[in-house]
């Protein structure tokens, strides 16, 4: 039994008077149902411990147990597929053994330690191995290769290995001899501290781009793999399904999709929309190489902080076997309110909005764990964060956005008004930006074609053209303007209804290639420019209007498979011949 007895509980924050016996950041059992804490300050005369499940029928003198580690998750097979909450609790285990509710406390096993993995053992007898080094392999999913590694700590000679073969999670699959005679026995499992870093042999350049198949982010605001990304917008604005359609296309290896503090009811369509959809690269289910971390609103507030810390150690953990992790995090902004709530139970000094002073370290130590890495084990591996900002009243200055924008290199800032009239996806192309271009310049010179970024370049500047144009029209209309610059204003419609808008719901626009993208600016600024020329020699907008080849130039996107690319040229050809024969 524990000398360590609670003095004190207000919601998840709990205090234990005159005791020596904790340490910063101990993960810690809090009461008869041990409940799982930690600890986050320490005074001369009391310990204060945040609780991360429900404090409800806490009492004052129930006992604090202390565990002398930090707050820790497993890792190992099996937590591919799987759902997770936001203090790694099997959810679909959960419901199974208890029905709907979450129990309080317990002893929950986090992991399958029954099923058996089909294990290739990679070390051999007398090889000096280290932390990092992988010495095993299993087949988590139909996509994911599970790479068993050495955990921290461990470094010496193999003495002992199993044959290929079954074994549990628990089994051990062989032993090493460090340089005191020690042995240790390597499992398919390891715990990490999700508040500490895993260690890298370097960080690499952010060089390559994370495509996916989305036209206003792969050609106007890409992002890098390793990079972060910030998707602030206002209720109903489409975070959520642009986190959804990045997390099916996207070119990374695994998904981790963190709800933190998200509705019940978005989580649970989450879940069905995730379980029924086909990874459209492998044609096997979307969950063979995904990890889900459902904390909704009427979880605990502490546990979703957690939540954040558990969904990127565990990304950490699969960049380490040399996999590229993109993580969804929706929304940071209800971390943040995590942080503001328990900030003020513990009386802190409020910054402003009453966020605690320390939300900027907080939101800047959460994304400075992307990167491209070169790993322990000489591996490449890459963690790219895309994470969801959720303003009140779709108001950007406020402090979880303004935070954000200074920790990340790319906004894709989302447009309730360009919500309302269903272009999606709805990023606003005047106040978004990336500042990934000049690292990827190669690799779009290299592997897509050296006008690309010239191109996307001219459409941007026609974009902010005619954005300053319709100021003017909307002030005096469009009758007074002259015809090039009418000619803009055609131009900007046909890059935002045929280029900027994607349509989820079809089988060639919801995800579209590079060089399908390329082909498509080509086409859009090859008109532009014949339209021009035209009015060049003192003739007509309108008499180009009235062919309706604008309108056709809208629908290439509907109209030429991905397949097709070289269909595009003979648009260009259909526009020169059109404007050719205008009398």
């Amino acid at each position: 039994m524990s000398n360590n007895l609670i003095y004190s509980i207000n919601g998840p924050v709990v205090t234990v008077k005159n005791s020596t016996d904790f340490h910063m950041l101990e993960m810690v059992y809090v009461g008869n149902n041990r409940l799982l804490g930690e600890v986050i300050a320490i005074t001369k005369s009391e310990t204060v411990i945040q609780v991360y499940e429900s404090t409800t029928g806490l009492r004052p003198n129930e006992p604090v147990f202390t565990t002398g580690e930090p707050v820790s998750i497993l890792l190992g097979p099996g937590m591919m597929s799987n759902i997770f909450d936001g203090i790694e609790r099997p959810l679909q285990k959960i419901a199974d053994e208890n029905g709907i509710f979450v129990p309080i406390g317990g002893n929950i096993k986090i992991l399958d330690d029954e099923k058996l993995w089909d294990v290739t053992v990679l070390a051999k007898l007398g090889q000096k191995v280290q932390y990092g080094d992988i010495v095993a392999s299993t087949q988590e999913t139909s996509l994911i290769e599970h790479r068993i590694m050495i955990p921290k700590g461990i470094q010496g000679e193999v003495v002992e290995v199993v044959k290929n073969g079954k074994y549990t999670i628990k089994d051990v699959l062989l032993k090493v001899k460090d340089t005191h005679g020690e042995i240790h026995s390597i499992t398919m499992v390891q715990r990490w501290p999700i508040k500490t870093e895993r260690p890298v042999n370097k960080r690499l350049t952010l060089n390559e781009p994370l495509i996916s198949g989305q036209r206003i982010i792969d050609s106007m605001f890409p992002i890098a793999k390793g990079g972060a990304a910030a998707v602030p917008g206002g209720f109903g604005t489409g975070k959520t399904m642009l986190q959804h359609q990045f997390a099916k296309w996207c070119d990374a290896d695994i998904i981790i999709y963190i709800g933190c503090g998200e509705r019940g009811n978005e989580m649970t369509q989450v879940l069905e929309e995730f379980t029924e959809l086909i990874d459209p690269k492998s044609r096997r289910p979307l969950t063979d190489r995904t990890i889900l971390i459902a904390n909704t609103s009427n979880m605990p507030v502490a546990a979703r902080e957690a939540s954040i810390y558990t969904g990127v150690t565990m990304a950490e953990y699969y960049r380490d076997m040399g996999y590229h992790v993109a993580i969804m995090a929706d929304s940071t902004s209800r971390w943040a309110e995590a942080l503001r709530e328990i900030s003020g139970r513990l009386e802190e000094m409020p910054a402003e909005e009453g966020f605690p002073a320390y939300l900027p370290s907080r939101i800047s130590q959460f994304y400075e764990r992307a990167g491209y890495v070169e790993t322990v084990n000489g591996k490449r591996g890459s963690i790219t964060i895309i994470g969801a900002v959720s303003p009140q009243g779709a108001d950007f200055s406020e402090p979880v956005t303004q935070n954000t924008k200074r920790f990340v290199r790319c906004f894709w800032a989302l447009d309730k008004q360009l919500a309302y009239v269903r272009h999606y996806a709805a990023i606003n192309w005047n106040i978004s930006y990336s500042e990934y271009i000049p690292e990827l310049t190669d690799w779009f010179n290299k592997n897509i074609d050296v006008q690309f970024l010239p191109y996307r370049q001219k459409i941007i500047a026609l974009l902010a053209e005619e954005n300053k144009l319709m100021e003017i029209v909307k002030l005096i209309g469009s009758d007074i303007l002259p015809d090039d610059q009418k000619l803009v204003i055609e131009i900007g419609k046909v890059i935002r209804n045929g280029f900027l808008q994607q349509n989820a719901f079809h089988k060639d626009d919801t995800f579209v290639p590079l060089n399908k993208q390329f082909k498509m600016m080509q086409v859009i600024l090859h008109l532009y420019q014949a339209s021009k020329d035209y009015l060049v020699q003192g003739k007509s907008l309108s008499l180009v209007l009235k062919t309706e080849i604008f309108e056709k130039v809208i629908r290439m996107k509907y109209d030429i498979n991905n397949e097709d690319i070289d269909k595009f040229d003979d648009y260009i050809s259909l526009i020169d011949h059109t404007i050719r024969k205008i009398k």
